[in-house]
């Protein structure tokens, strides 16, 4: 998870592309089946194999170095070499010497391993050269079309074309997506979902291996990966987008206002390719934000002349729960939930053991949306920053209020742990969730909409200033603002995709809380901090890693949500932890 400074933080789907329009509206319910054949790259049938290329980082990655895509990729390459015995070191004039395809030539290649990016690692016969080709999995022989080779690297990047023999792995019969292979968004429609979950613990163990720089026996086995109790229909928010006019050009110099003569294709990025591919429908979004979608869909294709650019289109769910009974509020006693024979159009309901939820769809960013952890309401902007598997919250907040204090077999003769700071807090999700268990508790964020997000969700949860606080103030001045004693203090950390800066590091050690719980959408950033308050370069308190685990908030993606927690070293055992690093 992150804050409100990643916007979009581990969302599978790409950055939309240029600035918004006025509103704007997307898809309708879709057939599934399937696409035989991947995206297809323009060549423009010059060799521009000697060329260095660098693959181009997102918007969430162009502050990131150690953790980009394009380094977690490069690490698992040579990863892949080394356990066929290449020397890359020794190789490298090897590599120029040997005889590689042109660009744009189909070849057929064996999938040997899957990256933390996703994307299969392919080989063939005789060849020390590596293809990157997305939509596989070990085990496959796949048919690609060379894009470009990275030289230095040994590293090629292919279009994915189709299957010549399928692994055991793959079945595709569980695909239920028609564009998946085209669609940048999904990589593991086609395993099993036990599997999924085996690959990201795999992803959460190379990203310890890889960016802490710590010992083996510093970094504890990882768990089992937690799954999503939804695979499909899971995604309370999408963002759809469209690209402006053919000839536009969104700079100072060209202000065109060519109009659409037809409707632009709305959707999200191609794999490889930064252009829009219509989608219709998206089956991990939840069912109201699919109706919110085919909606406006609706609506652009009525409406596409009314627009001269590009835009996004925001498609947050909002939920609005009745209690069955008078156990609910006084307002809540008074209103009854529809049926469902007279719902409002586009709105889908629910029912659980004592409310009945009807769920809509929002547009307009500004606007406020609701949903719920368990007995905990959470009011946020729909435009900003929440998690979007709404299925996984309970078990998730669950599992860190379990584990936020230390077992009691660990306890010691210390004063136990009566405060919480929670770093990177957004609209109060930790704060809130964990407020039975301290005295009391300080959220921080940088973004002032944010906190006074928290402060609301607080009111509304019943959790006065006696309880709880929030600060709007640099995550970096964080203990400035903040008395609680470090021995009886838990921080929990929450940052965006790039990780906490090295100034925080340094003022979170020198201010030393008893116990640390880090949640990450970026494992491989995480693994690098985790290093770095485990190795306590410098001044300031030294930490163990208690236990590390991934939890799946987005299934038939490549991504996964690592949890670790670390203890405080004492005094008397640092002395033993400082051999182990040496």
């Amino acid at each position: 998870m992150a804050s409100t400074q990643a916007a979009t933080a581990a969302t599978p789907f790409p950055t939309p592309a240029p600035a918004p329009a006025p509103s704007a509206q997307a898809p309708a319910p879709a057939q599934q089946t399937q696409n035989g054949r991947g995206p297809k790259r323009a060549h423009n049938g010059k060799d521009n194999t000697s060329r260095q290329w660098k693959q181009k980082k997102t918007k969430r990655e162009k502050t990131i170095t150690e953790g980009s895509s394009e380094e977690v990729l490069r690490r698992d390459v040579e990863a892949l070499l080394a356990s066929k015995g290449v020397d890359l070191e020794s190789s490298c004039g090897a590599e120029e010497n040997e005889s590689l395809p042109e660009q744009g030539a189909e070849i057929e290649v064996d999938v040997l391993e899957l990256s933390s990016t996703g994307d299969g690692l392919a080989m063939r016969p005789g060849s020390n050269q590596v293809y990157v080709v997305p939509f596989t999995v070990p085990g496959d022989v796949a048919r690609v079309k060379v894009y470009r080779h990275i030289r230095g690297e040994h590293q090629t990047v292919a279009d994915f074309i189709s299957i010549a023999k399928p692994s055991p792995l793959r079945d595709d019969a569980r695909i239920q997506c028609k564009y998946f292979s085209s669609c940048g968004g999904c990589q593991f429609q086609m395993l099993d979902y036990q599997e999924q979950l085996k690959l990201k613990k795999r992803i959460l163990e190379k990203a310890y291996r890889n960016f802490s720089s710590l010992p083996a026996e510093l970094v504890p086995a990882v768990q089992d990966t937690i799954g999503s109790p939804l695979q499909y229909g899971y995604r309370t928010k999408l963002t759809p987008h469209f690209d402006g006019p053919p000839g536009f050009r969104p700079s100072r110099r060209n202000r065109s206002r060519t109009s659409f003569e037809s409707c632009p294709d709305i959707g999200f990025m191609k794999k490889g390719q930064r252009k829009v591919l219509d989608i219709e429908d998206c089956p991990i979004g939840t069912s109201a934000v699919r109706l919110g979608m085919a909606r406006e869909r609706g609506r652009m294709h009525r409406e596409f002349v009314n627009y001269t650019r590009g835009a996004t289109i925001l498609l947050r769910e909002n939920t609005h729960r009745y209690a069955k009974s008078a156990q609910g509020s006084d307002e809540q006693q008074k209103q009854h939930p529809p049926p469902q024979d007279q719902l409002a159009p586009y709105t889908t309901r629910t029912e659980g053991d004592d409310f009945v939820d009807i769920k809509s769809c929002e547009t307009d960013s500004k606007a406020t949306t609701t949903e719920y952890i368990d007995g905990y309401a959470f009011t946020n902007p729909a435009g900003s920053f929440f998690q979007n598997n709404n299925s996984i919250l309970p078990k998730f907040t669950a599992y860190v209020r379990d584990r936020i204090l230390p077992p009691c077999s660990s306890s010691s003769s210390t004063s136990p742990i009566k405060y919480l700071i929670d770093a990177y807090s957004g609209s109060g999700l930790f704060t809130i969730t964990l407020s039975s268990v301290f005295q009391h508790s300080t959220g921080i964020d940088i973004a002032a909409d944010s906190i006074a997000s928290a402060r609301n969700n607080a009111s509304l949860n019943g959790l006065g200033p006696d309880r709880c606080q929030f600060i709007a103030a640099d995550a970096g001045q964080l203990f400035q603002s903040v008395t609680y004693p470090a021995d009886e203090t838990v921080v929990v950390l929450d940052p965006p995709r790039k990780g906490c800066d090295g100034d925080f590091l340094g003022q979170l050690r020198r201010f030393g809380p008893k116990r640390i719980l880090y949640v990450s959408c970026n494992v491989h950033t995480q693994a690098r901090d985790v290093g770095v308050l485990v190795r306590g370069d410098a001044d300031g308190a030294r930490y163990a890693v208690e236990s590390l685990v991934g939890f799946d908030f987005f299934p038939q993606t490549g991504h996964v949500e690592g949890v670790a927690i670390l203890n405080r070293f004492e005094d008397e055992a640092v002395e033993n932890r400082d051999n182990t690093l040496e």
